[in-house]
C-alpha cells in the first residue's frame, strides 16, 4: 500500500528550541505518564495511588465501558457547545448519559463517531485524530497521570510497557480486549510502532494520543506515518495490523525543557547536575590520560561511580556476573514454583514445582509445551518466533482441559501470565509466570491456596488488594446507577412540578401562586385603575331548559376554549366562569397603562368568536352580551382551601350592570371607559342615558371597532392564514358569521403599536395551549 502521513503537530506550547540530535535512550526527559490507548476506557482516579479503569474496550463484540462514550461526550460539549452534542445525540438515537463501569455496544461508539463527522462536516480521521488528542488530555484530568507517569522514562518505553499496563489492568476489568502494541528501534533513531486491533478503522486515534502523549510527557514532537496496514489472521480470525514510522524530531535543550516542564524541580536539578558532573569526570579523566595512567583504588572507583551522600549514578552501569551459578536446580525449581524452559521445538526443559503439581504431564521432560498450554494473550500463533515478535509484552497461558487430570476437569482452566526471556546461549526460552487469579473466590475455585503461591510472588498481595478494590468498584458502581436513578427522578419530577404549576397558574397569578408555596401571606392590592368585562349568553336560561346537560357543557367549553386563548392574544387576566358568565380584567395583577384597550380588543374578538359557536337548540349562532367599565379595585387572594383571586369594589358592580343592561351582540361601554378609549384608533357610537338598576341614570356607549386594526389581528391569527384583504370588524357587526379556528395557535401576535403598546408576559402562551387541549381531552372523552 502507498504510505500515507500523520503528522502530529499539537500547538498548546512552543515545541522546539535549537536544533541538536536526539538525546541517548533513557534521557529523553522526565518519566513518562503513559496512556491506554485507541478504543480503550480509563476510570477516574482514586486515593491510595490511582484505582484502574476499564482501560480498553470489552471483547470484540460486547462493547465498550461507559468511560469511552463520556469522553467523546465532554469533547463534543467543550469544543462544539451542549446544541451540537443533543444534536448529534438524538441523530446516533443514543441516551444522553453513560455509566463509568457499564458495557455499552461497538455500534453506539461508532454511530457518534460517523454522526459527528457529518454533523460537523469533518472526515473521520480527523475526528478519531483530534478525540485521540482530547482522550489523552482526559485521563490526565481524571487523576491517571501519576499511575501513567511509571510506565517509561522514553517515548519507546513508554509504548513499550502500554501491553502490560492493559494486562494489569484487566484483573479488575475482565471485559477488556485492549490492543496490542509492539514497537522496534531502527538506527537512524525512529521507530516501527505495530499496533494490532480486532476493531478495524480506529487506528487514527494512535497518532492523536502518541503525539499529545509525546509532547507533553517527553517535550518532543512526532510525525508518524503508516507504512504497512494489512489484515493478519491470528488464532481467532483476522486482525488489524497497521505499521507507523514514528520520527521524533530534536529534544528540546535542558534550559527551554525546564520552562515547559512539570516534572518536579528537583528532579530537574538533580537531571542537571548529573549532566555537569559527568562531563566533569570525563574532562578529568581525560587530562589524566594526557600526564599518566594512574591506577586508581577501589574507593576511588565507587565514588567515581556514585556521588556521595546523594546516590546518584553518573556512568553507564556494567553489571558484574559470577563465573558460575551459585544454586543448585533443586533450589531453583522451588523458589521460583511457576516458570518454565523450553526450546524453539517447544519441548520442555524445565518447569517449577507448583506448575507441575497442578500439570503433572510437565513432569515428563521433553513433551511440547502446546500440548498443554495454549496462548491467551498475545493472541498470536504458539511458535518461538511470534513469542519472539512479542518479547516485551506479557504472556498468558492457560491450560488445556483434556490433558488436566480428572480432578481439574470440573473446575476453571488456571490461567499464567508472565515474562518470556530468551536464553540465546542456550537457545531456550525462559517463562517466568505466576497464577492469574484477580479474587479469593477464583483461588477457591480452583481448589488452590495461598500457601501454593511462593512468599515473595507479589501475586499474594495482589489478590487481597484486588478483591478489597473490587468491592469498592461494585460499590462506586451501584452509587453511580443510584446517582444515575436520580437524575431520572429528578428530572420526571422537573416535568411534574412545570405542569402543576401551569395548573395552579391557570387558578392564579403567577407571584400570589408563589407567595402562597413560599408560605408567605398574601396582602391585598389596591389597583387605582383598570378595566373590567363580563359577558354572557343570550337566553341562556332558555336554552338550559330546552338541551341536555352534556350540551351545555359543550357549548360553554367551546366558546370559552377561544376566549381563553384571547386572554392571551390581548394579555388580559382571567377572573373567573360563572355558568354563562366570563369575568375578565386588564391593569390587574400587573399594571398597565393600556389596560382599556387590551379588553376592548378582546371584547371585539369575543363576538367575533361568539358567532363560530353555534346554539344546540336553534343551530345558529349563540349571541352574547358584553360590558366593561373602568375603575379602582382592591384584589387579593380569599379562602385556605380553594383559594381564589377575587376583584372587590364598586367598578366590579357597574361593569356587571354593563353587561346586564346591554344589547346582544354588542359591547357596552361606560363614560368612564369610553374616556380610555376616545383617542385610541376605537369607533364607538353613544347611547345614551339609561336607568342602571342600584345606579341610576347613566350614559353610556357602545364600541363597534377598532379603527387600527384588522380582524386577524384581533383574533390572533397566525400569518400564513392571514387574507390578503382587510376585513373590518364592523363587518361581522353586520351580520357576517366567521367560523372559529381549527387549531389553537401558541404564538404570540404582534397587534399594531396603536392598538397595544405593550408585549404580553412570557410563558403564557404556553401555558393557556395546555389549558386548551386538556379541556379538549376531557369533552372528547365525556363524548
Amino acid at each position: 500500500m502507498g504510505c500515507r502521513a500523520l503528522v502530529i503537530s499539537p500547538s498548546k506550547r512552543p515545541l522546539r528550541g535549537p536544533g541538536g540530535p536526539p538525546r541517548a535512550r533513557g534521557t529523553e526527559g522526565r518519566a513518562g505518564h503513559g496512556l491506554c490507548l485507541s478504543h480503550k476506557t480509563i476510570a477516574p482516579a482514586r486515593r491510595w495511588g490511582t484505582r484502574p479503569g476499564p482501560a480498553t474496550s470489552p471483547r470484540a463484540g460486547r462493547g465498550r465501558y461507559g468511560f469511552i462514550n463520556t469522553c467523546l461526550k465532554s469533547l463534543v460539549v467543550e469544543k462544539y457547545g451542549e446544541e451540537v452534542w443533543e444534536k448529534l445525540r438524538l441523530q446516533a438515537g443514543v441516551q444522553d448519559t453513560f455509566l463509568t463501569f457499564e458495557v455499552y455496544k461497538d455500534e453506539i461508539t461508532m454511530q457518534l463517531v460517523d454522526k459527528a463527522c457529518k454533523v460537523l462536516g469533518v472526515p473521520a480521521d480527523m475526528v478519531l485524530r483530534e478525540f485521540g488528542e482530547y482522550f489523552f488530555e482526559f485521563c490526565k484530568r481524571s487523576g491517571y497521570d501519576h499511575m501513567l507517569r511509571t510506565l517509561g522514562g522514553n517515548l519507546y518505553e513508554f509504548i513499550e510497557n502500554l501491553d502490560a499496563l492493559h494486562s494489569y489492568l484487566s484483573l479488575s476489568y475482565q471485559e477488556m480486549n485492549a490492543p496490542s502494541f509492539r514497537v522496534e528501534k531502527n538506527e537512524d533513531g525512529s521507530m516501527h510502532l505495530h499496533y494490532y486491533s480486532d476493531r478495524r478503522g480506529l487506528y487514527h486515534i494512535v497518532p492523536g494520543i502518541i503525539g499529545a502523549a509525546a509532547l507533553d510527557f517527553f517535550n518532543i514532537e512526532i510525525s508518524m506515518e503508516i507504512v504497512n496496514q494489512t489484515e493478519e489472521e491470528e488464532r481467532t480470525g483476522k486482525k488489524e495490523h497497521i505499521v507507523f514510522l514514528v520520527t521524533q524530531n530534536p529534544v528540546l535543550p535542558y534550559e527551554e525543557r525546564k520552562k515547559y516542564s512539570s516534572s518536579p524541580p528537583y528532579l530537574a536539578d538533580s537531571e542537571k547536575q548529573s549532566e555537569t558532573q559527568l562531563n566533569n569526570e570525563n574532562t578529568i579523566r581525560d587530562r589524566g590520560n594526557l600526564v599518566c595512567p594512574v591506577k586508581k583504588s577501589h574507593w576511588k572507583t565507587i565514588r567515581g561511580i556514585i556521588t556521595l551522600g546523594r546516590g546518584k549514578l553518573l556512568r553507564g552501569f556494567d553489571p558484574v556476573y559470577p563465573k558460575s551459578l551459585w544454586i543448585d536446580t533443586k533450589t531453583f525449581c522451588n523458589g521460583l514454583p511457576f516458570h518454565m524452559v523450553f526450546d524453539k521445538e517447544l519441548r520442555v526443559k524445565q518447569a517449577g514445582v507448583s506448575i507441575q503439581k497442578i500439570v503433572p504431564g510437565l513432569q515428563t521432560m521433553g513433551i511440547c509445551l502446546d500440548q498443554y498450554f495454549s496462548i491467551v494473550h498475545p493472541e498470536v500463533p504458539f511458535t518461538i518466533s511470534s513469542i519472539q515478535k512479542f518479547i516485551n509484552s506479557q504472556f498468558v497461558f492457560q491450560t488445556r482441559r483434556e490433558m488436566m487430570p480428572e480432578s481439574w476437569k470440573q473446575r476453571p482452566m488456571l490461567e499464567l501470565r508472565g515474562q518470556m526471556i530468551w536464553m540465546e546461549s542456550l537457545q531456550c526460552m525462559l517463562y517466568l509466570c505466576s497464577p492469574l487469579l484477580r479474587t479469593l473466590h477464583e483461588l477457591e475455585e480452583r481448589q488452590m491456596h495461598i500457601a501454593d503461591i511462593a512468599p515473595h510472588d507479589v501475586t499474594r498481595d495482589l489478590i487481597l488488594l484486588n478483591q478489597q478494590r473490587l468491592a469498592e468498584m461494585e460499590l462506586s458502581n451501584q452509587l453511580e446507577r443510584k446517582k444515575e436513578e436520580l437524575r431520572i427522578l429528578s428530572k420526571h419530577l422537573e416535568e411534574e412540578k412545570k405542569k402543576t404549576e401551569a395548573l395552579l397558574y391557570a387558578m392564579l397569578p403567577q407571584h400570589v401562586a408563589n407567595q402562597l408555596k413560599e408560605g408567605k401571606r398574601v396582602e391585598a392590592g389596591e389597583f387605582k385603575e383598570c378595566t373590567i368585562l363580563f359577558s354572557d349568553v343570550v337566553t341562556f336560561t332558555n336554552i338550559c331548559a330546552q338541551c341536555e346537560p352534556i350540551q351545555i357543557v359543550l357549548m360553554l367549553n367551546t366558546m370559552y376554549l377561544q376566549f381563553d386563548r384571547l386572554t392571551t392574544v390581548h394579555d388580559v387576566y382571567k377572573v373567573e366562569t360563572i355558568g354563562d358568565a366570563y369575568m375578565v380584567v386588564g391593569g390587574v395583577p400587573v399594571p398597565v397603562s393600556t389596560h382599556a384597550e387590551r379588553i376592548a380588543n378582546f371584547a371585539l374578538g369575543m363576538v367575533i368568536a361568539a358567532k363560530g359557536v353555534q346554539n344546540p337548540v336553534s343551530g345558529n349562532p349563540i349571541q352574547i352580551r358584553v360590558g366593561i367599565h373602568t375603575g379602582p379595585v382592591l384584589a387579593g387572594v380569599v379562602g385556605e382551601k380553594m383559594p381564589r383571586y377575587c376583584l372587590f369594589g364598586d367598578t366590579v358592580n357597574i361593569a356587571s350592570r354593563m353587561e346586564s343592561h346591554g344589547v346582544p351582540s354588542k359591547i357596552h361601554l361606560s363614560s368612564s371607559t369610553y374616556q380610555c378609549l376616545k383617542y385610541k384608533n376605537f369607533e364607538m357610537t353613544e347611547r345614551g342615558e339609561i336607568e342602571v338598576k342600584g345606579k341610576g341614570k347613566m350614559h353610556t356607549y357602545f364600541l363597534v371597532r377598532n379603527k387600527a386594526a384588522t380582524e386577524n389581528e384581533i383574533m390572533g391569527r397566525p400569518v400564513k392564514d392571514l387574507d390578503s384583504g382587510h376585513a373590518s370588524v364592523q363587518s361581522f357587526q353586520e351580520g357576517r358569521t366567521e367560523t372559529a379556528p381549527s387549531s389553537h395557535q401558541t404564538g404570540r401576535v404582534n397587534l399594531m403599536e396603536a392598538l397595544i403598546n405593550s408585549s404580553p408576559r412570557e410563558g403564557e402562551t404556553s401555558l393557556a395551549t395546555q389549558l386548551i387541549n386538556s379541556q379538549a381531552s376531557l369533552l372528547r372523552g365525556l363524548e
